[in-house]
């Protein structure tokens, strides 16, 4: 790919060389640089330790309770409570392999909407939490008929 005046872009990074073309050269500069520091920085974060769960630091997430653990087929919806530990403020909570509005309270609690649909037929779903790149243990939450 050349920009507007032909010169050839030359970059040891592909995702750098695919820039749209640029109106002058000044700008295709300018954005290649931006690029450029964006993934040097994001390179160096993972270099100094910030590679897993950066938002907190305590390792990997865990799952050891869920409050309620159960509902009714047909109810209201409500809030979950998941307790553990390894929470950090990225936490989302999965309801099977769906995320749910997560509320982060502490490194040991967040809280999840559970819709009315989403127990609306009897059966049973996987809780997890995803934190800082990584997936907790699931938990089993019962929809009782």
């Amino acid at each position: 790919m050349c920009i507007e005046n032909y010169e050839p872009v030359t970059t040891p990074f592909q995702a750098l060389a695919t820039l749209l073309p640029m109106r002058n050269l000044a700008e295709a500069t300018m954005s290649r640089i931006s690029l450029g520091l964006l993934l040097a920085i994001t390179l160096m974060g993972a270099a100094c330790g910030y590679s897993h769960n950066y938002m907190n630091g305590t390792g990997m997430p865990t799952v050891t309770q869920l409050s309620p653990s159960s509902a009714v087929a047909g109810g209201a919806a409500f809030t979950l409570t998941v307790q553990g530990s390894g929470f950090g403020t990225d936490s989302l909570v999965y309801w099977g392999t769906t995320t749910r509005a997560t509320t982060y309270d502490s490194a040991s609690e967040v809280t999840a909407d559970i819709t009315a649909a989403d127990i609306m037929n009897a059966g049973s779903v996987q809780v997890y939490v995803h934190s800082g790149g990584a997936n907790s243990n699931a938990m089993t939450f019962t929809i009782t008929p």
